[in-house]
């Protein structure tokens, strides 16, 4: 009978032993875990595939063939200059632009005229208007201060400058005139286009009868 109570206490005791092993065992398996995790930043340290550099040298190649193409051009530019100089001379004539206009329109022509040519570029010191009959009123303006003071103008050659045909010969060329045939005699007119004709350097615009104008520039010129 006294050995009853003895075997449930054998039983007890086995089962104590049987879970510290378990618990051992377990401990070793993380352990390979984080070893093979270092493993991944060397990938991205892989300064291998980055050699792209080498492509770049070929440039330098690439420059060395454009520069035997500059001299290539230079030689026809010799040959250029001589046929300049020939249609230049056959452009020393100015160009003739007729406006027909009465003598009580013409001198409205010629502001016209003038807006256009500012607006299409032309500075206002490349421009000046003659007048045959009576002053531009800017000139009747001017000369109320002075013969000095409205030659000086013309002299600066910064804005249009208005003439009438008797003070006109002392205006110098500009490389556009601008003439309004807005009365006169005969006489004046006759004198007013050949000389606007000689200092026109482009391009001569008269605003007038044409008849008269063909007249006097066809025997004038």
């Amino acid at each position: 009978m006294p050995l009853i109570p003895e075997e449930p206490q054998i039983h007890e005791s086995a089962q104590g032993p049987r879970a510290t092993p378990a618990s051992g065992r377990t401990a070793p398996t993380p352990r390979p875990v984080p070893g093979p995790r270092p493993v991944a930043p060397p990938r991205p340290g892989r300064p291998g595939p980055l050699r792209p550099a080498p492509p770049v040298q070929r440039t330098p190649h690439d420059v060395a063939v454009a520069k035997p193409a500059v001299p290539g051009p230079a030689a026809p530019a010799t040959s250029a200059p001589t046929p300049v100089s020939a249609p230049a001379a056959a452009s020393a004539a100015p160009q003739l632009q007729l406006i027909p206009a009465s003598a009580v329109g013409a001198l409205d022509a010629a502001e016209e005229a003038v807006d256009l040519l500012l607006e299409s570029g032309r500075a206002p010191g490349e421009v000046l208007v003659i007048t045959t009959g009576e002053q531009h009123p800017w000139a009747a303006h001017e000369l109320s201060f002075g013969e000095t003071a409205y030659w000086a103008q013309h002299d600066a050659g910064d804005d249009v400058f208005y003439a009438d045909a008797t003070t006109a010969s002392r205006a110098t060329s500009r490389p556009v005139v601008v003439v309004a045939v807005n009365g006169g005699s005969a006489a004046a007119v006759a004198e007013a286009l050949p000389l606007a004709h000689a200092r026109a350097g482009a391009l001569l615009i008269v605003c007038g009868d044409p008849q008269q104008i063909n007249s006097v520039l066809g025997v004038g010129v």
